[in-house]
């Protein structure tokens, strides 16, 4: 049971990283364009223009709400680091990681720069434009909206899929090991 719990917990978080990554950057090449460049080669260095474009079609998409737990999530596993040191400084450290929080929540506008940046070497200006465009259309605010709900979704599918899954292997493994002289 329990190293079926490790394999979901450890394919969910795998799934759900890829499944940010694509959707947030939006920069996944589709089906059979295996010919492509990968997806992480820019294909040229945005302009500013492009950046901004950009800026504004991951700030509809709500970027910052995927990047705002990155900054929490350091804080509280730096705290944690120091707590293993003196569990009784816990007062002590939970006052300065709401401090912490507080200061350091702006920096999610270094993360949002990036991204665009990153966006915008992806696709032109024009095409830049047509996102915009879409994502403030009826059907792009849909997409907005509905989107994470799918991908929720998608993410509670995948994690009763590794379920099965992780119980197929576990089956599979112990009956190969036990062909081998080695019971499980």
């Amino acid at each position: 049971m329990f190293v079926r719990l490790r394999i979901r917990r450890a394919a969910t978080r795998h799934v759900l990283a890829a499944i940010i990554v694509l959707c947030v950057a939006g920069i996944a090449r589709p089906a059979g364009a295996q010919g492509a460049a990968p997806a992480e080669t820019p294909t040229h260095t945005p302009t500013a223009a492009e950046i901004l474009l950009a800026k504004q079609i991951l700030g509809l998409k709500h970027a910052q709400n995927i990047f705002q737990p990155l900054i929490r999530g350091v804080i509280i596993k730096t705290r944690d680091m120091f707590m293993q040191t003196n569990f009784m400084w816990s007062k002590d450290l939970n006052e300065v990681t709401a401090d912490l929080e507080k200061e350091y929540n702006p920096r999610v506008d270094e993360l949002m720069d990036d991204a665009a940046r990153i966006y915008a070497s992806h696709f032109s200006e024009q095409e830049l434009r047509q996102l915009l465009a879409l994502y403030q259309s009826p059907l792009g605010e849909k997409i907005i909206n509905e989107e994470p709900k799918a991908l929720d979704e998608s993410m509670a599918a995948a994690g009763s899929w590794a379920d099965g899954f992780s119980h197929d292997v576990i089956e599979k493994m112990r009956a190969e090991m036990k062909k081998r002289g080695h019971d499980m």
